[in-house]
């Protein structure tokens, strides 16, 4: 987070958690304005974005500016109790910029001019674009810092894009200057005596465009680097314009959770709230289970502080090829979701239905039917849950255990020259976090670079790319008696991409007590045991591994073909701590014993008697459990100790029926922590 005194808090400790929407009026006459005013205070909302894509109607032409409707809107929102949350309307530039200055616009990697018409359409790298972007975010700051409705800003919108001009060429090249000085270092870090891709020159050097065959992957790792900060400079920029008008009000950006396009670990080091954009596939019933930890990542951006969402869907989308709506009470339990796992507000895209323009069927807090629809009466009754849990705000969702995250080594793990493009990051991700999901235990995703000595066990379930820094501190994390677990195919890659000498997982080899000398993608599945008892099969993935410590102990191994009696998962005791390396894609139910000996290990207790029936969440924040029924199903939840509903007053049990897209948040004591050490589950922990 930045190191600024602005926060979400800020904004919370006068109004409970947050609720609000996009807010696009340009697109409707003025005098429906006072009616959307009505309909905002009649669903509870308290914070509307604004300006998000008013960038030609701010800027008919270039240098003329028309605030006048902006005046108007932003004097109403006021007078309404309505927050403003204002945004530079940079991500959408007008069509006369593009014409004018066809340099600003973004070119993609096999040369073609990407034109106006749509949206994002500006060449990062553009100097043109960033000058018209700073005059009108300092024309934004000069006039509204410091008027009554404005509660904070919103740069840009879900900052992405990428090109390939001569302009970013250029760019680039002074990015690679300062990272390695010289050509040499340069030549070194990329291996160009490859394939006779030597450079002499720094103007040889170019973007990864498109070329006959694979692109060298140290430079497409370099140009993935070089795009996500060139984004961020962009933030950073129109950031430091408004900080010069207002010194005030908290400065962010929408992030995409895990969008593969920029790097957020850093972005969360320049923003004062970590503000996300999710979006619950109502198609898929593992969604809400990515949406979990999507929103656990957030917590770990935001150093395990409150964040916002700050863009959702009331129903479905328009950009889906098939965009199924939400069914009854879905709407509530994935905003609820979002809350127990630390948001201080819950917002959607957008508060009136478009009639025109590309997203004219994407839901909407008032649909196009109107205020009498079902769509507008679940957004009212949210408002109402949201002012019902007001006292949650600011409160934090502690966490025992951490998931290691690295944008870095995603972009490498999955260059396309790799052993297989089967062995997906985020898959490997979401199955290492299911066994703890399912069971209600809190994570947070963090960097390699946190400090891990306030977590008792550490999943790293992917990290391809390690640098001796990061390991030398997993290292001491062990040491000094804390537990982890790693997935396959990590530590095999150096922060240029260039693969270790020797045995894998090299420089964590003396740490996890094991080695091995062949990565191994997979023609037919292959059994796997658990001493004599079958555990599934590996269907993707394993490797070819020997133990090399004596206080290393095989888990299970290899039940046939080639590897038979190999280990696939190793245990190893080392200073005071423990680790296990787990050479394949483990099946579900493996992969699940392997976490429950960690959990075991490291004396973290189940809060829950039983794992959760299947989509069903349990998250606890400020002292309250959310347990939340993501099917159209009723579902079965046995708890140790009775409680109440914060949301309803009415008292329930330890024999729990959600209804179909159920929620309950039920307040916890003492009595529950004495429970747990009751809980037959609990019985190898402290």
């Amino acid at each position: 987070m930045s190191p600024s005194s602005h926060s979400l808090n800020s904004l919370t400790d006068r109004t409970g958690l947050l609720f609000g929407a996009d807010y696009n009026p340009e697109q409707w006459p003025a005098d429906t304005w006072p009616e959307d005013i009505r309909l905002m205070q009649e669903a509870g909302i308290n914070l509307v974005t604004v300006g998000v894509f008013s960038w030609a109607l701010l800027e008919p032409r270039e240098g003329a500016r028309n605030f006048g409707w902006l005046d108007r809107l932003l004097d109403l929102l006021h007078e309404g109790g309505i927050r403003v949350c204002l945004a530079t309307p940079t991500a959408s530039p007008p069509a006369w910029l593009g014409r004018e200055y066809p340099e600003t616009l973004p070119m993609d990697a096999a040369g073609s001019t990407l034109w106006y018409g749509s949206r994002n359409q500006f060449n990062p790298s553009s100097a043109k674009y960033r000058q018209a972007a700073a005059a009108i975010t300092e024309s934004l700051a000069r006039r509204y810092a410091g008027h009554p409705a404005l509660a904070m800003w919103h740069v840009g919108n879900e900052l992405g894009q990428v090109s390939y001009d001569d302009e970013t060429a250029r760019a680039f090249r002074a990015w690679l200057t300062r990272r390695y000085t010289t050509l040499d270092g340069l030549n070194r870090a990329w291996g160009t005596s490859f394939w006779s891709q030597n450079y002499g020159s720094w103007e040889e050097i170019l973007p990864p465009r498109k070329a006959p065959y694979l692109i060298n992957p140290s430079q497409a790792l370099d140009f993935q680097r070089f795009t996500s900060d060139q984004l961020l400079s962009l933030f950073c920029a129109e950031r430091d314009i408004i900080r010069r008008y207002d010194t005030a009000s908290p400065v962010t950006t929408n992030l995409m959770g895990f969008f593969r396009g920029a790097d957020y670990f850093a972005f969360a080091n320049e923003t004062d709230v970590v503000a996300n954009d999710w979006y619950t596939d109502p198609a898929d019933p593992e969604s809400h289970r990515f949406g979990s930890l999507t929103h656990d990542l957030c917590r770990g951006l935001s150093g395990g502080t409150p964040w916002l969402l700050i863009e959702s869907a009331t129903s479905g989308v328009n950009w889906r090829e098939h965009n199924v709506p939400k069914q009854p009470g879905e709407l509530r339990v994935d905003a609820l979701s979002a809350v127990a796992r630390g948001a201080d507000g819950v917002c959607f895209f957008q508060f009136r239905q478009s009639r025109f323009g590309a997203e004219r069927f994407h839901s909407a807090v008032v649909p196009l039917a109107g205020e009498h629809t079902r769509v507008f009466g679940e957004a009212a009754a949210l408002g109402k849950d949201l002012q019902a849990l007001r006292q949650l705000a600011g409160t934090p969702c502690t966490a025992k255990i951490a998931v290691l995250f690295d944008w870095d080594s995603w972009w490498a793990a999955e260059s396309p020259d790799t052993p297989t493009n089967r062995l997906q990051v985020l898959e490997q991700l979401q199955a290492y976090y299911a066994p703890l999901h399912r069971n209600g235990l809190a994570v947070e995703v963090v960097h390699p670079s946190a400090d891990l000595g306030r977590f008792e066990l550490v999943l790293a379930p992917s990290l391809f790319l390690l640098s001796q820094e990061h390991a030398d501190g997993l290292g001491a994390y062990v040491q000094g008696g804390g537990h982890l677990v790693v997935g396959p195919f990590s530590a095999v890659a150096d922060s240029n991409g260039h693969l270790a000498s020797g045995r894998f997982p090299a420089i964590l080899a003396d740490l996890l007590g094991v080695d091995g000398e062949e990565w191994i993608p997979l023609g037919s599945p292959v059994g796997i045991r658990f001493g004599e008892a079958p555990a599934g099969q590996a269907r993707t993935w394993a490797e070819d591994l020997a133990l090399n410590s004596s206080t290393a102990d095989v888990v299970a191994h290899f039940a046939e073909g080639r590897l038979e009696g190999r280990p696939v998962v190793v245990h190893h005791q080392t200073g005071a701590g423990h680790s296990w390396y787990v050479g394949a894609d483990l099946p579900p139910e493996a992969l699940e014993q392997v976490v429950a000996d960690a959990l075991e290990s490291a004396g973290i207790r189940y809060p829950l008697a039983a794992p959760l029936p299947d989509h069903v969440e349990a998250a606890s924040r400020g002292g309250h459990l959310f347990l939340l029924n993501h099917s159209g199903e009723p579902q079965d939840v046995r708890l140790e100790w009775a409680s109440v509903d914060l949301l309803t007053g009415a008292a329930h049990g330890d024999q729990l029926t959600l209804p179909p897209f159920g929620a309950l948040v039920l307040k916890e004591s003492a009595s529950n922590e004495l429970s747990n050490l009751k809980n037959p589950r609990n019985r190898g922990t402290a």
